[in-house]
């Protein structure tokens, strides 16, 4: 018979302590007792529901509406077994120092979310997240450590008393990411992760077996291995460590020009670091509680090659992976879509061991070019001849493709051999046109004997343009330049030059390859299906250059040179 336990608070050491004074009050669930190891395996594929709960200040804040249940069932469907809710409390306390009260209003609505997860038979992991950065940051020189302690404490004991009765389902994390680079900030770290575990047990009811994970410095698999160490209470709490991935960051998050991954030192890099984690943790049981690729920032065949490898390697290490999602990456919550169903397909096939066929892409970092087999391109006015897009067939054979209206091609539109796949002029005479706009023209989709389909795109392209490709700088809001596409939507990569023909900024690059050397990292940009945008800090780095600066719009076909399209910003 379990029981809840309220908690006072006293201090021994400079460490603030949980005293429990117990109130009976039995748990009615049905709570299955699970080792750390068995939970942390039952929890790939994994979901986050990012930018949701954790959206400051409230719920709604940030890009997307109020979660759903609706969005639950279709992750239950698409073939995921858990949901990480990211929770940020910051802005939902009713009170301060000493007694920290969450608003029971926020509480019951965080309540309703985990319950409509776990009544799908969803594993969850409940966190506190941006508050590691919004009030316990325990590493800045003018932290009061005694406050954020004790305001921890109070987080956790009343979220481990409403939670207390919930299955075994349930795992708790006590903080997202907290920051941390040293010793010491590590030292004070393992005090909130003590200070978590005492909570949590004090509060009783069935938290005493509940499974946890527990927080190393940033959640980084290298400075957790530097860093983390368990800390010694409640030594029987069943528990093991995640860590989160975004690696290599040039790519995943498409900075520096770098639009392609896949070569062997790509792929050993990542490996690389999987061992470095698991070697220093080899007997603790752990996952990759975040990590992506996202449409909105890689090219397809990079990001399903990335997928597959990391997949395969997760799993040779028994680390469940659980994807990063923040609303505008995979699941489009409104229209319940995936804007990549391929990488869900690869990533679980692959988890599964089944062999994936991938779209080939350029890997040499010193190419003036790319190619990628996720798309086939013909530039308006050149004449029309057979062309190929390659393929990493890993055993496969090609065994039909279909266009988009789901007809079958004949054998006189394309041919195959080996992993080479070939359309006819033929056909492709029936989707460029002269006279017709540049743009996606086809999606085919290409079916092989195990593995998922993959999508080729044709594509007709010509150089996108502006109406305006001259501004003076002002800093004072984002600055949102229209721009007609035509080809693809999307801008590939930026290079921002000085007017003295030095780099804006990251002038290390020009030991890069040369589709690298001076280009911007997105962040200071973005693009859309209609726009260009340079965000206030991006217009806050060209500012204070002093000088002119030209930024050269790159778009796919990248290659040195062309396609692209320059603007100037003048002082």
């Amino acid at each position: 018979m379990s029981k809840f336990l309220s908690v006072v608070f006293c201090v021994i050491g400079g460490v603030h302590s949980l005293a429990p004074r117990t109130i009976s009050q039995n748990c009615t669930g049905t709570f299955t007792p699970v080792s750390a190891s068995a939970a942390f395996a039952a929890l790939s594929p994994g979901w986050n529901l990012g930018n949701t709960l954790d959206a400051t200040p409230d719920e709604g804040s940030w890009n997307n509406p109020p979660v759903k249940a609706v969005t639950f069932s279709e992750i239950k469907a698409r073939g995921f077994n858990s949901v990480r809710i990211p929770v940020t409390w910051a802005y939902h306390f009713v009170d301060s120092s000493p007694t920290w009260t969450v608003n029971a209003t926020w509480m019951d609505r965080v309540e309703t979310v985990v319950d409509e997860a776990l009544a799908l038979g969803l594993s969850v992991i409940l966190n506190a997240h941006h508050d590691s950065w919004i009030w316990a940051d325990v590493t800045q020189s003018n932290a009061n450590l005694t406050q954020i302690e004790e305001k921890f404490s109070r987080l956790w004991s009343q979220i481990a008393t409403r939670f207390a009765c919930k299955s075994s389902k349930l795992i708790f994390e006590p903080i997202n990411e907290p920051p941390g680079t040293t010793q010491t900030d590590a030292d004070n770290l393992n005090k909130l992760n003590a200070l978590f575990l005492e909570a949590i047990n004090a509060a009783g009811g069935f938290n005493p077996n509940r499974v946890v994970s527990l927080s190393g410095p940033g959640m980084d698999s290298v400075k957790t291995s530097q860093f983390f160490t368990r800390p010694t209470v409640y030594p029987n709490q069943p528990w093991g460590i995640q860590f989160h991935y975004y690696s290599p960051y040039d790519f995943v998050m498409s900075a520096w020009g770098k639009t392609i991954w896949g070569s062997d030192s790509d792929k050993a890099s990542l490996l690389s670091d999987f061992k470095l984690f698991n070697g220093n943790f080899t007997n603790t049981p752990a996952f990759v509680g975040e990590f992506g690729a996202s449409p909105a920032t890689t090219e397809p065949a990079g990001r399903w090659k990335w997928f597959d490898f990391i997949a395969r390697t997760a799993k040779s290490f028994n680390y469940s992976l659980i994807l990063w999602d923040n609303g505008n990456d995979d699941l489009n919550r409104t229209a319940n879509t995936w804007n990549d169903p391929i990488i869900l397909d690869v990533w679980f096939n692959a988890a599964a061991g089944i062999n994936n066929t991938l779209a080939n892409s350029t890997t040499d970092p010193q190419a003036a070019s790319q190619y990628t087999s996720a798309y086939i391109f013909h530039k308006s006015g050149d004449p029309i001849y057979p062309q190929s897009a390659t393929y990493l067939m890993n055993g496969n054979t090609l065994i039909g493709v279909k266009n988009s209206a789901g007809t079958a091609l004949n054998n006189t539109e394309y041919s195959v051999m080996g992993g080479i796949f070939t359309l006819s002029a033929s056909y492709l005479a029936t989707l460029y046109q002269v006279a017709s706009p540049p743009g996606i023209k086809e999606t085919l989709i290409l079916s092989f004997s195990t593995g998922t389909p993959l999508t080729l795109q044709i594509v007709q392209y010509s150089t996108p343009s502006m109406r305006t490709t001259t501004y003076k700088i002002d800093t004072s809001t984002d600055l949102h330049m229209p721009i007609n596409y035509a080809g693809l939507p999307v801008v590939a990569a930026v290079k921002a030059i000085l007017a003295d023909g030095s780099f804006l900024a990251d002038s290390w690059t020009k030991y890069l390859g040369p589709l690298q050397q001076g280009r911007w990292t997105l962040g200071d940009w973005s693009s859309d299906s209609g726009s260009f945008t340079v965000d206030v800090a991006g217009l806050q780095v060209m500012k204070a250059a002093n000088q002119t600066v030209t930024l050269t719009l790159e778009f796919f076909p990248r290659s040195l040179g062309a396609n692209s399209l320059n603007v100037t910003f003048t002082q």
